[in-house]
């Protein structure tokens, strides 16, 4: 049923703790209403699904867009407070999107978030990660001029900038520690194949095996590296892990925390133990990963220094001010815990 104007002045003026006289004079685009006043009136419209009036459309909201895949994985909610925080903070209001099985498409979200007169949009883990995804809905942003921030890699030519954890590091890190625990075949779980930050976290860590080849000298053992490709579940790591777990690894690298849990399900329902005889390594540091059993060395993203930076950049676009289209790249560091340990001898292997 349609609210009556009634209902909608006394609902609107409610939420923003003023009279329904000055609800009206906003409406009515009367002077007489400090802007601060005016404002927080205008957001209070969207943020209860009311429509702008005509001459007051062309008028963008104090509304941001924040885009998840998912909030099953704690690292999309633990970002989700922290860009929310950060916005909080500058008096924007954070609308929060995330697709689920039978929901909105990204597509459908982004053409609500127009609906709505945003100011701009967040991004994390969506279809600007995927090379086979759609991508028409970017566009749309870009010509409409909405500012949007991407986190961690995106195919080219999307024309935004970004945020990400620096790929090279995590992946030197990550080897550093295996190899230097003995283990010399290394499976690596990623991503789907389209999947942008996994496509480079291939790169990067196949370029340091490479590197610490060449430091090794001649007469040294080469790493060699197993690659698995997964969809990002513990259901899909651990059939990843079984396939290379297959292959002789001793050790996982994982693209996700999420997949690592896979990982070590797999590692048990193959009968061995972790790290007794394969080391896994998780990414991203999600809350709880100490918790595990055992728990999880893992590569920590530095999500607050990254969820604070994306809102900077947001707000000076949306404030005038302009952002270059770059990335910024956040280094991240490795945690290790109770997941990894050194690599078991032919000897100890067979005794077992």
């Amino acid at each position: 049923m349609t609210p009556t104007p009634a209902r909608r002045l006394s609902e609107v003026a409610k939420k923003v703790g003023v009279s329904e006289a000055t609800v009206s004079r906003v409406l009515n685009n009367r002077p007489g209403v400090a802007e601060s006043t005016r404002e927080a009136v205008l957001t209070a419209l969207d943020v209860l699904g009311y429509e702008r009036p005509t001459q007051l459309r062309g008028e963008r909201a104090r509304l941001i867009g924040l885009v998840l895949p998912e909030l099953q994985n704690p690292i999309f909610p633990a970002l989700a407070e922290v860009v929310g925080g950060a916005l909080a903070q500058r008096g924007f209001t954070p609308v929060l999107c995330t697709r689920t099985a039978g929901g909105l498409s990204e597509s459908e979200y982004v053409d609500m978030l127009l609906d709505q007169q945003v100011s701009g949009v967040v991004f994390c883990g969506g279809h600007y990660a995927e090379a086979a995804a759609p991508h028409d809905h970017y566009l749309r942003l870009r010509s409409r001029g909405i500012p949007v921030i991407l986190f961690n890699a995106a195919v080219e030519d999307l024309g935004f900038p970004g945020v990400s954890t620096d790929d090279e590091v995590a992946c030197e890190q990550s080897y550093g520690h295996l190899a230097s625990l003995g283990h010399e075949r290394i499976g690596l779980v990623v991503g789907p194949e389209d999947h942008m930050p996994s496509r480079r976290r291939i790169a990067a860590f196949l370029a340091e095996a490479e590197r610490a080849g060449r430091r090794s000298g001649p007469g040294a053992r080469p790493l060699s590296v197993v690659v698995e490709h997964a969809q990002f579940s513990m259901e899909g790591g651990r059939a990843a892990t079984a396939r290379a777990l297959k292959q002789g690894v001793t050790a996982v690298v994982c693209g996700s925390d999420v997949l690592a849990l896979g990982a070590i399900r797999a590692v048990r329902r193959s009968g061995m133990d972790v790290p007794r005889d394969v080391s896994v390594v998780g990414f991203d540091d999600s809350s709880f990963m100490n918790c595990t059993d055992p728990p999880l060395t893992t590569v920590r993203q530095p999500i607050e220094a990254m969820g604070r930076a994306a809102v900077a950049m947001l707000l000076n676009q949306v404030e005038g001010g302009g952002t270059a289209v770059e990335e910024l790249l956040f280094e991240p560091e490795l945690v290790v815990r109770g997941s990894t340990g050194p690599v078991r001898g032919p000897d100890a292997q067979a005794a077992a």
